[in-house]
């Protein structure tokens, strides 16, 4: 029995470093600017962040040779990059990757404060949390955006006159008047509020809040007296003017159920209301002004307080649209003029190939 359970874990040792080889094969060598291989085990890494794209779970053998392409692509505008000297320094990708995770929170954030944020809302590090979502690390995952950088980089600069790309006034009025009824604005009302948070905070209590709306309310203290008191200690309070549409995400937002955002735009212009008390802070807010649900024209602005109209909202979207179909034409000629014999070489195909790619 010893003597089987010896040969079992022998033949597993021998599976196991079966499989390690099967990874370490090279399939194809770049070698446009230096001589860079493609294994098993990359492209087994890259489909992993393709099934977390995509949610599908099992590629098919032609999807993985189409995986294996992009790789070779990848690589070769990579190296193309590096040859004519375009480079990304790391304070680049660092600032691109928090602007992207910003984006997805709501607000500007450092990485400590993203880290936090995470752990707070998953239970998860950072680490393990870009794992989760995309099959990268931190790491990994600001190299991937890195090579984005400089793939786009080296393509503006083979192809300048992408960046000169604009939608035409034709475009732009056809586009609203198929899409018109998307254009429409919701009952919004304008609000001057103001937020005392708890946390680590002598000032938060009902008795000081209170005393603060109504300083505001008897005009002892303005507007801007507040939003500069504010600057003093962000984390402490804020206070600045807010613009919400009558809809369940804007009730949200204030952490408030929808009946009550409906008694809020029954509120003449003018009104202050009480100081709320929510979980993490204490709350009050003047209805500065209150604008009624209409169809927005070409030249409505998106949204109250702000100079940004539909006309330029669909002009810079129309023309992000072209420059982007751009890039990709602009991708697959530059790709098909470096996919050459002196520039890539498969070291696996046929059979072989599809051996290596069984998993």
């Amino acid at each position: 029995m010893k003597k089987n359970i010896g040969l079992l874990v022998g033949a597993l040792l021998i599976s196991a470093s079966l499989f390690a080889q099967a990874d370490l094969q090279v399939l194809a060598t770049v070698k446009l600017y230096k001589s860079e291989s493609i294994t098993v085990r990359q492209l087994k890494a890259r489909a992993e962040v393709y099934k977390k794209q995509t949610g599908v779970t099992n590629f098919t053998l032609d999807h993985k040779k189409e995986i294996l392409e992009s790789l070779i692509d990848e690589k070769l505008l990579l190296q193309a990059a590096q040859k004519d000297g375009i480079t990304v320094s790391d304070s680049e990708v660092n600032a691109a990757f928090l602007q992207s995770m910003s984006e997805q929170i709501g607000k500007q954030l450092t990485e400590p404060e993203l880290a936090q944020i995470v752990k707070q809302q998953t239970n998860l590090s950072l680490d393990d949390f870009l794992k989760s979502q995309t099959s990268m690390n931190t790491a990994e995952y600001k190299q991937h955006i890195k090579t984005q950088i400089i793939a786009q980089r080296y393509l503006i600069a083979k192809r300048p006159e992408i960046l000169q790309i604009s939608a035409t006034d034709a475009e732009i009025r056809s586009a609203y008047e198929m899409n018109k009824t998307n254009f429409v604005q919701p009952d919004v009302v304008q609000l001057f509020l103001v937020v005392v948070a708890k946390q680590n905070n002598p000032d938060a209590t009902p008795e000081k809040v209170g005393a603060l709306l109504n300083d505001f309310k008897s005009g002892k203290l303005t507007q801007s007296a507040l939003r500069e008191k504010a600057k003093l200690d962000p984390t402490k309070m804020n206070a600045g003017e807010m613009y919400l549409g009558k809809t369940t995400s804007a009730a949200q937002q204030l952490g408030w159920d929808f009946q009550k955002l409906l008694e809020l735009f029954a509120k003449p212009k003018g009104f202050y209301s009480e100081v709320n008390e929510t979980a993490s802070d204490y709350q009050f807010y003047q209805v500065v002004e209150k604008y009624d649900q209409k169809t927005l024209a070409l030249s409505d602005v998106v949204q109250p307080g702000s100079n940004y109209t539909v006309y330029e909202l669909l002009k810079d979207q129309l023309s992000q649209q072209k420059k982007s179909q751009s890039l990709i034409t602009a991708t697959t000629e530059l790709i098909s003029s470096l996919k050459t014999p002196e520039n890539y070489q498969m070291l696996k195909t046929g059979e072989a190939l599809d051996t290596l790619l069984t998993w």
